[in-house]
């Protein structure tokens, strides 16, 4: 079990990119670049440690655990 809570501003990029499945769109809906958002989502995979997402090519899909 995790002893602290995960970075904020890593949860709000995973759930829009979730949402829209996709890192540029979901830069769009922050108002942040999508370096930033793709960024902010592997901080979030490294804190919970395991995959969010399967990466091919700009699609985006949910692992099992994201």
């Amino acid at each position: 079990m995790l002893n602290q809570l995960p970075p904020l501003k890593s949860l709000i990029a995973f759930n829009a990119a979730a949402r829209t499945m996709h890192f540029s769109k979901a830069a769009e809906h922050l108002n942040i670049s999508q370096s930033a958002v793709s960024h902010q989502v592997k901080n979030l995979e490294r804190f919970v440690g395991c995959k969010l997402f399967y990466r091919q090519g700009n699609q985006l899909y949910l692992t099992e655990q994201g």
